[in-house]
C-alpha cells in the first residue's frame, strides 16, 4: 500500500481524536473522578464542569471514526468521500471557531481543508 496525502490527513484526523480524549481525561480528570466516585449514572448534567468534560471526551471518538473513514477512502482511492469528511469536518471546526477562536478547532479546519483539498483533486 502506498502511502498518500489523503492517508497522512486521514492519520492527523485519527489522533486529533485520540489527543482530544487524552487531553480531556487528563484535564477533567477530578470531575471525572467524581462522578465515578458517585456511581456515575446521571452526574454530568447537574454541573458545568463534568458536562464540559463529558462533551469534551465525547467528541473525540467521532473524530476518530473520521479518520479511520478517510484512511480507509484513502486506500480505495475514494476522492469524493475524503472530501465529505473534509467538508463535514471544516463545517464543525468553523463554527466552533466562531464560538470559541482561541480553541484548537483550528487544527480541524487547516486538516479538513487539506481532504477537501484532495477531493477537489487540488492536491494528489
Amino acid at each position: 500500500m502506498t502511502i498518500s496525502s489523503g492517508h497522512i490527513a486521514a492519520a492527523t484526523l485519527f489522533v486529533l481524536g485520540i489527543l482530544h480524549i487524552l487531553f480531556g481525561v487528563a484535564k477533567f480528570r477530578q470531575a471525572l473522578g467524581a462522578a465515578w466516585g458517585e456511581g456515575l449514572f446521571n452526574r454530568f448534567g447537574a454541573n458545568d464542569e463534568r458536562r464540559l468534560a463529558f462533551w469534551f471526551i465525547a467528541f473525540g471518538p467521532p473524530l476518530v471514526l473520521c479518520g479511520h473513514l478517510a484512511w480507509r477512502a484513502a486506500g480505495a482511492a475514494d476522492t469524493a468521500s475524503l472530501g465529505l469528511v473534509g467538508i463535514y469536518g471544516f463545517a464543525t471546526g468553523a463554527v466552533g471557531i466562531v464560538a470559541f477562536p482561541r480553541s484548537p478547532l483550528w487544527g480541524l479546519v487547516a486538516v479538513s481543508a487539506v481532504l477537501i483539498a484532495i477531493g477537489e483533486g487540488w492536491i494528489v
